[in-house]
């Protein structure tokens, strides 16, 4: 008997996920481009479940051997490295493959990668999908959230599989088909770009908490555990406690013992670089990306603090519990700011790039399995299930109501922030970002006419219809033609 669906690429997320698709009932194919790797995997799992031999999953040493071992129409399940690798397989498949064959890229691709694969595949009679998968090794295996875009012809056969193996919440699968094209991958962006916003929010509050309010590594711990029960509750606040509580051999804190330069694999950046394309605001995600490349920068850090050595700061001598629940009003609020800047950037990019995102949808995915699995998603699945043409999320009476909740305490922090030295990207940031949305006048009417002074760029008036442009001879020169305008 033939296998349902072949993973291809067995590093840790696709034996993870063989190992999911297995254990709900599929008889799965894989195959790994080093000799013998395939081979060991289902050796190893024989031994590991007591079996003298297994029928739910079949090695295979060759791509045409993986390719004969599927059961028609085939689904190739690829778990490899975005870029390159990803199109070096596909063209190693297309001669082994058939008419209606699928092939599904679950690996963090660049959504305009996924784009062209679909439409090189479908004037070959191929159908490709792309999948982002969110949950690390433990949602691979035992159930992750799953973003399935690209052909959608595709899509019902492979639905009965994908929505058996992600997580689950209330019973409702964390997979559903999110859109034509690149919309999986671009969702999965976004998420990505979210994740990098919570980490570092999490980060400035243990900076802020520490050597803001002096408190010990056992002291935040029991706060982040606290607030894990409440609003805040997240899978990022209760891997952050695990961390706060591990020992070194020698006892210590590990944390205070690992190196403060944080990596990245890039899908933050494209988050950012889509909104600058886009003319969104995404503020609050760019500055996570920005936050970690200046960690890299750590022996030109190193040798600023020397040179700028700063006068000892004053040290908080306020209301310690006060200023706690301060920096949880300034996390929350700084939360809801990333993913309303997320959901808005994905609200533009649906309309441009056409992806028809359902909104509800997406937070439904992404309750559970992903690693910004968090409580208020199904505030933001109930806020476009009242309106899914809803602008912002700032508009929800849900959102609103805890923007103006938390908005003292969020001040309060940022400024404990400036006044002791102690650096609050996000925090600030996303408030920057809640002034200036709020504000229904901004200087921007000098930014235009400064424009228009050096580069004849034009402007609108308040007194004139909107789509109405002019120019002023600023110089008196008698200049009167006006430049192209452009705005994002």
């Amino acid at each position: 008997m033939k296998a349902q669906i072949g993973m291809l690429g067995l590093a840790v997320m696709g034996r993870n996920l063989t190992l999911n698709i297995r254990d709900k009932g599929f008889k799965v194919a894989v195959y790994e481009y080093s000799e013998g790797v395939a081979d060991d995997f289902v050796q190893s799992e024989i031994e590991n479940t007591a079996k003298i031999e297994t029928a739910e999953m079949i090695s295979s040493n060759s791509l045409k051997e993986f390719v004969d071992n599927l059961e028609a129409p085939r689904i190739v399940f690829m778990m490899v490295r975005a870029g390159e690798v990803v199109d070096f397989y596909i063209d190693q498949l297309v001669p082994l493959l058939s008419e209606g064959d699928i092939i599904v890229d679950g690996g963090n691709s660049l959504y305009t990668d996924t784009n062209r694969r679909v439409k090189d595949l479908s004037e070959k009679g191929l159908i490709f999908i792309g999948m982002g998968v969110s949950g690390g090794e433990e949602g691979a295996h035992y159930g992750a959230s799953l973003m399935p875009g690209g052909n959608s012809a595709g899509w019902e056969r492979v639905k009965p599989i994908f929505q058996t193996i992600c997580a689950k919440v209330d019973n409702e699968p964390c997979c559903h088909w999110v859109g034509d094209n690149g919309a999986g991958h671009y969702v999965k962006m976004v998420h990505n770009g979210i994740e990098y916003g919570d980490m570092q929010l999490i980060s400035e509050t243990y900076q802020l908490l520490t050597e803001g309010l002096n408190l010990s590594i056992e002291e935040v711990r029991e706060i982040f555990i606290e607030w894990n029960k409440g609003d805040l509750n997240s899978y990022l606040m209760e891997i952050t406690a695990d961390i706060l509580s591990f020992k070194d051999m020698d006892g210590a804190p590990l944390l205070t013992k690992i190196l403060d330069t944080a990596g990245q694999k890039g899908t933050g950046k494209w988050t950012g670089i889509d909104a600058l394309e886009l003319g969104i605001p995404l503020t609050l995600i760019g500055e996570a990306v920005f936050a970690r490349c200046l960690s890299w920068q750590k022996a030109e850090r190193v040798q600023a603090a020397k040179i700028f050595a700063r006068k000892p700061v004053d040290t908080f001598n306020g209301d310690k519990a006060e200023m706690i629940r301060a920096i949880h009003d300034a996390l929350y609020a700084s939360k809801l700011i990333s993913y309303a800047q997320g959901f808005r950037l994905m609200r533009e990019a649906s309309k441009e790039y056409d992806f028809a995102l359902n909104y509800g949808d997406i937070a439904l995915m992404w309750r559970g399995g992903c690693i910004i699995r968090s409580k208020f998603l199904s505030n933001i699945k109930q806020a476009y299930s009242n309106n899914h043409e809803l602008e912002n999320l700032l508009f929800d009476e849900f959102f609103t109501n805890v923007m103006k909740t938390c908005d003292v305490g969020w001040r309060k922090a940022v400024v404990l922030g400036i006044q002791l030295h102690i650096p609050t990207p996000t925090f600030s940031s996303a408030l920057s970002y809640f002034d200036g949305y709020l504000t229904e006048k901004l200087p921007a009417s000098l930014l235009q006419a400064q424009r228009d002074y050096f580069g004849a760029h034009s402007y609108e008036r308040i007194d004139k219809p909107r789509g109405q442009f002019f120019h002023t001879d600023w110089m008196g020169k008698g200049e009167q033609t006006a430049s192209n305008t452009y705005s994002v």
